[in-house]
């Protein structure tokens, strides 16, 4: 698949992940990556705790409006006052959760539903802002950065953890569901849905299936032009290696593709061009 340059995905670093294996693979001692992945790793097989997540749920239900076009988008306006101080108290509660007595699944969902509010709350910090990628926040070296992506923002078994670290060295390195990408959310128009109830074990795997089918029909996944260019999501290109390669990326869209969509894919030879929106995903804009 083609690449241009180097880009900056939901706090994905394409240049750390190929440090990061480079490292493993030849034996470096492990990065602090691999050590957070080391870290949340374990997990209690069976297990039938679960995670409270109806706080979330709530301030979903009461400020994330669907729109006629297919995206979903939240009333920060809103969400500044009052419903902000509760989403912080989430987050607050989701930090004592012991995570590792949880069960894969319920796991799953803590991270997913943790990623996607800990950016909410950096945003909403800050708000107005035309873009998440205006809230720029330090690195742990103190170097101001295009996003919050690599400041730490939330503690989880005493780790101080940042949305590059949720999201790569946990997320991505212990899951390794390609599916994921379609629920953590970067608050913006080009990302796949925020789903419109928080993520439990229970509902997990639906979720996770209706995710993909809902972002795969729609034109931000895959557009096809009057003069036969195909343009992508970058989410495609920043991940290929999630999906498989351009193969496994095709064979990925063409299970949950709706015809004439379906019939389309099995023709598909080549990506043109990649696109991603950043603009928020705001009702008021």
């Amino acid at each position: 698949m083609k690449r241009f340059g180097t880009f900056s995905s939901c706090g994905a670093s394409i240049a750390s992940a190929l440090i990061l294996v480079t490292a493993l693979v030849l034996g470096a001692a492990p990065t602090r990556a691999a050590s957070v992945t080391a870290k949340f790793e374990p997990h209690a097989k069976g297990s039938a705790r679960t995670v409270d997540h109806s706080a979330w749920s709530e301030l979903l239900a009461a400020h994330l409006v669907a729109g006629a076009d297919g995206i979903n988008r939240l009333d920060y306006t809103r969400l500044k006052g009052a419903p902000h101080g509760r989403l912080k108290a989430y987050i607050a509660a989701l930090e004592k959760v012991d995570v590792a007595g949880l069960d894969r699944s319920e796991q799953q969902a803590f991270w997913i539903n943790l990623y996607n509010v800990v950016g909410l709350d950096a945003v909403l910090a800050r708000y107005p802002v035309a873009s998440i990628n205006d809230v720029s926040l330090a690195d742990p070296a103190g170097q101001m950065q295009t996003g919050p992506w690599k400041a730490k923002l939330v503690t989880v078994a005493g780790v101080a953890l940042s949305l590059d670290d949720i999201e790569n060295a946990i997320v991505r390195a212990v899951f390794k569901d390609a599916r994921a990408h379609y629920v953590l959310n970067c608050l913006s128009i080009g990302c796949p849905n925020m789903r419109a109830v928080a993520l439990t074990g229970a509902n997990l795997e639906a979720q996770l299936e209706s995710a993909s089918r809902e972002f795969i029909n729609h034109p931000r996944a895959i557009s096809f032009g009057a003069d036969g260019k195909v343009t992508a999501s970058s989410v495609y290109e920043w991940f290929d290696a999630d999906f498989g390669g351009f193969e496994g990326i095709v064979a990925h869209m063409t299970k949950y593709a709706e015809a004439p969509l379906r019939t389309r894919l099995t023709a598909l030879k080549t990506i043109e061009a990649y696109t991603y929106d950043w603009s928020l995903a705001d009702v008021g804009k």
